[in-house]
């Protein structure tokens, strides 16, 4: 029974293979309930971390807590901890955790667990515009928890595969193409699919790290204490009180909503005696400038879809998912955009977890083709002008197809001579890249690299000296980049002249 997982920034979702069908994994509750979902949040008790089922009781139970903790690695290092109570966390070991919880739910505490078998072979996705890093540590974490990962794709293009499984008949010759619009509690990605004779291409993508359906609870719960008069709470468990009451507030409306009541709990004797109302329309208005956001961000893709549809004459569909889509204002403002061409996903916070699921069954996916194609700009900043000047090389390029699974790396090579006794590597992503060349939008910078190229020098002692130019010609060095199937970037830096090197994973 192959698995299909969404690591979700609020929510985790597995989606089962079964003879054709892809049904949702439910979990048991502490209550009896079963919930379609596992929820992502860390807790710590006693001095250790407790993840999913349990950390959700913890927190009620007042233990401290980290939700949304995806949307940390999107700018945190390997090196750097995560804080959690009186618990520092490494961000792999972190996710590790989470993953062996999940592991361990799935086979005690699932719906599935009496058919389960071991090993768990899953497909799993990750955003749109993750970066090396943070792919590299969500497959790594998947592996130390005891899954086994047949693939690794973006959630758009997940999402795609669910598309052309279910919308079939919208597909032709003529309408090859979808969009689809991915809205999770966290992130916002898109990316334009072509989609022809088991062929999926990803022609362009984008998207937004940072925003999500955390950002609407947030902006219900400013709204919330700017009519009581109350200020947010310093409490951090005040906080994860309120922000989860109106979470729980903002799932539950629909379009027939005509107000929202909240009470507040989590001021406990701050509370306000009486509830408090806001009307859904002035939540709408509040929050859709989150949604124009979404619509700001997709402009790359309209013009890619415009060429498109002057060549095809029309696309198959815009194709709505991810949890946060559910807010009636969400698909509202995106149909006012693009009209009756918008198709909302009947399953949108599991679409991606269904697409992988498909796409980790053979006997769907035999003859499918996925290219998937770099989010971000790619490369390192180098000294030009003997040291007046810096310049970004772009080693891999935003639209850059990947390597498929099965095939050898995608790979980029530089050769020059060293100028200085230790190369200072400064790696960085980036959504843009301006006229002049330089990195723009979200940047990620890498861990910096140290690397000896002075013949007297040795690893682990190089932070410590100054970088000096060298008196005559340096040795002759090799970077050799490559990059898999995942979207997991590593460089091997050669002297070749001494025949040494080393290999790091970026």
């Amino acid at each position: 029974m192959e698995l299909g997982i969404d690591l979700g920034t609020t929510r985790t979702i597995v989606a089962v293979h079964d003879r054709g069908n892809y049904p949702i994994v439910g979990f048991t509750q502490m209550d009896g309930d079963l919930v379609e979902h596992y929820p992502t949040i860390t807790a710590e008790v006693g001095g250790k971390l407790v993840h999913g089922l349990d950390a959700e009781v913890a927190e009620r139970e007042g233990a401290p807590s980290l939700r949304s903790w995806k949307r940390l690695l999107a700018h945190t290092r390997q090196d750097e901890k995560i804080r959690i109570g009186t618990v520092e966390v490494a961000p792999l070991d972190l996710v590790t955790g989470f993953l062996e919880s999940l592991r361990r739910d799935l086979l005690e505490r699932s719906n599935v667990a009496k058919v389960l078998e071991e090993p768990l072979e899953t497909v799993i996705s990750v955003p749109a515009n993750a970066h090396s890093t943070q792919r590299f540590v969500t497959l790594d974490a998947f592996r130390r928890a005891g899954f086994t990962v047949r693939a690794v794709i973006n959630e758009p293009s997940a999402a795609g595969i669910e598309y052309a499984h279910r919308h079939k008949n919208t597909l032709s010759s003529k309408r090859e193409h979808v969009l689809v619009y991915d809205l999770g509690g966290g992130t916002f990605d898109a990316a334009l699919v072509y989609i022809a004779a088991g062929h999926h291409d990803i022609a362009a993508t984008t998207g937004v790290a940072q925003l999500g359906g955390d950002d609407f609870d947030a902006q219900l719960c400013a709204m919330a204490l700017e009519k009581a008069n109350k200020t947010f709470p310093l409490s951090p468990q005040a906080k994860a009180d309120l922000l989860r009451e109106c979470r729980a507030a903002k799932e539950s409306i629909h379009p027939n909503t005509k107000r929202v009541v909240l009470d507040l709990e989590g001021l406990g004797d701050e509370a306000p005696s009486e509830a408090i109302v806001i009307p859904v329309a002035e939540f709408y208005e509040r929050t859709r400038p989150l949604v124009l956001q979404t619509l700001d961000a997709l402009e790359p893709l309209i013009l890619a879809l415009r060429e498109e549809e002057t060549k095809s004459g029309d696309i198959a569909g815009i194709y709505m998912v991810g949890g946060a889509t559910g807010l009636p204002v969400v698909p509202r403002v995106v149909k006012e955009r693009f009209g009756r061409r918008v198709h909302r996903s009947p399953h949108p916070a599991a679409a991606t977890a269904m697409g992988c699921a498909i796409l980790a069954s053979s006997e769907e996916t035999h003859g499918l083709v996925l290219s998937e194609r770099f989010s971000r700009h790619f490369g390192v900043f180098r000294e030009a002008d003997q040291g007046k000047a810096c310049i970004f090389d772009p080693v891999f390029s935003k639209g850059t197809p990947m390597p498929s699974g099965g095939t050898t790396p995608l790979t980029a090579t530089r050769r020059y001579r060293a100028a200085h006794n230790v190369g200072h590597f400064r790696f960085v992503e980036s959504a843009y890249v301006d006229d002049q060349g330089d990195p723009t939008g979200d940047l990620t910078p890498h861990a910096e690299i140290l690397f000896p190229f002075a013949a007297d020098l040795q690893p682990g002692t190089l932070h410590a000296l100054p970088i000096d130019r060298l008196a005559g010609e340096g040795p002759l060095i090799e970077e050799r980049y490559e990059v898999d199937a995942a979207g997991v970037i590593a460089v091997t830096i050669t002297n070749l002249d001494r025949g040494q090197g080393a290999r790091f994973v970026l």
